[in-house]
C-alpha cells in the first residue's frame, strides 16, 4: 500500500470530525444578541436620568458654595473698606481695586479670577439689595429668572 492512500481516508475523517466539531461549537444567535443589547438598554434607561439628575444637583451645590464664598469675601472687602462694593463696580470689585476703594486689601478670592456660575453664566450683583445689603443670584441653568430644579434661580437669600 501506499502510504499517500493511507492518510487520506484518515486525513478525510479528521476534517470531516472538525466540521462538525465547529458546527455544534457556533457562536451567538442573533436572537441572544437583540436579548442583551435589550437588556443593557434597559439598564442605560432606568439608570442614566438618575445619574443626570445628580449631577444637575450637583451643579446646584456648587453655585451654592460659590455664593457663600463671595458672600465671605464681600465681608472682607466691607471690613476693609467700610462699604459694599456698588452694582456698577460688581463682584469684580473682589479682584481688582476699585476706584475710591483707598483701604482695599485684595484680593478677596483666591486666584484673583471671577468665577462664573457652574453653567458658564455670570453671577448676578446688585448693591444695596433687595434682600439685603447686597444680592447675589445665579439664573440656573436655563439662564432665564424662576424656574424649578436645576434651573431655579439660586440665591444668597433663603426664598
Amino acid at each position: 500500500m501506499n502510504r499517500v492512500n493511507i492518510l487520506l481516508p484518515a486525513g478525510a475523517a479528521r476534517a470531516a470530525q472538525i466540521r462538525r466539531r465547529r458546527k455544534n461549537e457556533g457562536g451567538y444567535t442573533l436572537v441572544e444578541l437583540l436579548v442583551v443589547i435589550t437588556i443593557i438598554g434597559l439598564i442605560v434607561a432606568l439608570v442614566g436620568p438618575r445619574v443626570l439628575g445628580y449631577l444637575g444637583d450637583s451643579k446646584v451645590k456648587t453655585a451654592k458654595i460659590q455664593i457663600q464664598g463671595f458672600s465671605s469675601a464681600l465681608d472682607l472687602f466691607y471690613l476693609d473698606t467700610g462699604r459694599y462694593p456698588s452694582t456698577s463696580e460688581g463682584l469684580a470689585a473682589l479682584v481688582q481695586r476699585a476706584p475710591g476703594a483707598a483701604t482695599w486689601n485684595g484680593p478677596y478670592l483666591k486666584g484673583g479670577t471671577l468665577p462664573s456660575d457652574p453653567w458658564g453664566k455670570p453671577y448676578s450683583y446688585r448693591a444695596p439689595g433687595e434682600h439685603g445689603a447686597y444680592d447675589i443670584v445665579s439664573l440656573g441653568s436655563d439662564g432665564q429668572q424662576g424656574g424649578t430644579g436645576t434651573a431655579a434661580d439660586i440665591t444668597n437669600w433663603s426664598k
